[in-house]
């Protein structure tokens, strides 16, 4: 099975967000995202909103954008035109990566072939995935640019998972994780880290093995935390929870685009990647998905180890000239205001702390999804 890249032609970037739609009354998911859609747009098929495996949510993409803060506005925009249907029937969104009491035995499965195919291959791990993520698209100039920015985004991938790390609670308790989605959506097949392969020839090899072995049918089946896009010329960010803050939305685009960019042109320069050790790799994801912004990451194959806070801000001033020319310097830099206020998952915690109850907790971080597209106007 051959599989051509779309080469994209230069570092633009798309965000989707998923979002569980909540009671505001009661905090508890509601299946009618169908419903929600076709009120919208007749028959459902909105261009930038889509339904997901469940049916209390929804996933909000943007096109092919420029910046960072373009694709914020155009969630935003999309958010909008949701609101007035979600208002009326007393609803709001939130995109964390788990909802903190939820029971996902008893939420409706969105009654398309694809999803129903998946629930029968895959059977209980699937029935489980009643949580939500942000994927960041960043367009790459060739195929095996795109192997090898693979590659070196995995030794970054703990720092964008401790910075958008959203779900601490699950099924009404406290998991002792920053992100508990992490771990639940490692349960599919075809998911984790991705492996560390030498050129688009091997990656073309490794997939015909896949669809001769039944183990997947198409290309989309395949769920690293970073993968290639053939179809969009993209490489694919996907280990990020849930993001409820259209600005932490904006920072992990602004990240992806200048990472992808800044490799981009080591290559051309001719520079060469060190790349670490997969059980380092396997073990820094581990420690974020734990601890998140307070992790401490292994820094190379001895096992040297240093705050992820301190790697956040050497990382920020690696890319900052990169993200200047990009126009996402401001959103880059946010990352920093992140570590020393908090991630979701330490701010949800807090609100807990502080008093709130898990009901309590959805309200206000509903209203945090309105408050942050209030602010784009």
């Amino acid at each position: 099975m051959l599989v051509e890249f779309m080469s994209s032609k230069r570092s633009t970037v798309g965000v989707e967000v998923e979002y569980g739609i909540v009671s505001r009354d009661t905090g508890e998911l509601m299946p009618v995202a169908s419903e929600i859609l076709n009120e919208i747009i007749e028959g459902g098929d909105h261009p930038k909103a889509k339904n997901e495996l469940f049916q209390p949510s929804l996933e909000v993409i943007t096109g092919i954008c420029e910046t960072p803060a373009e694709a914020i506005a155009d969630l935003a925009g999309t958010l909008r035109e949701l609101k007035p249907v979600l208002d009326a029937r007393g609803l709001g969104l939130v995109s964390t990566g788990t909802h903190p009491f939820a029971d996902w035995s008893v939420i409706p499965v969105t009654p398309s072939d694809r999803y129903l195919r998946l629930v029968e291959r895959v059977q209980w791990p699937a029935l489980r995935l009643m949580i939500h993520g942000v994927h960041v698209h960043v367009g790459v100039r060739s195929p095996d640019k795109a192997i090898i920015t693979t590659n070196v985004l995995a030794m970054y991938l703990p720092i964008l998972l401790a910075l958008s790390a959203s779900s601490p609670y699950w099924k009404g308790r406290d998991t002792g994780l920053a992100s508990a989605r992490t771990k639940i959506f490692e349960g599919l097949p075809t998911t984790g880290i991705p492996p560390q392969l030498g050129s688009w020839e091997e990656y073309n090899t490794l997939l015909t093995a896949l669809v001769t072995a039944g183990t997947v049918e198409t290309v989309r089946e395949i769920w690293w935390d970073i993968r290639p896009h053939p179809d969009f010329g993209t490489v694919e960010l996907r280990m990020c929870d849930g993001i409820t803050s259209l600005q932490e939305v904006a920072t992990v685009a602004a990240i992806a685009q200048a990472l992808v960019t800044y490799i981009d042109e080591q290559i051309d320069a001719g520079g060469e990647f060190a790349l670490l050790p997969d059980w380092v790799l396997k073990e820094n994801k581990w420690r974020a998905c734990r601890y998140g912004i307070e992790a401490d990451l292994i820094t190379d194959e001895h096992g040297k180890t240093a705050p992820l806070r301190q790697l956040l801000a050497e990382m920020v001033t690696l890319l900052e000239p990169v993200a200047q020319r990009l126009g996402g310097a401001d959103e880059l830099r946010y990352a920093l205001t992140i570590a020393e206020h908090g991630a979701s998952s330490d701010r949800q915690r807090q609100l807990v702390a502080d008093g709130a109850t898990l009901v309590e907790l959805v309200e206000m971080l509903a209203d945090e999804t309105d408050q942050s597209v209030a602010a784009t106007e």
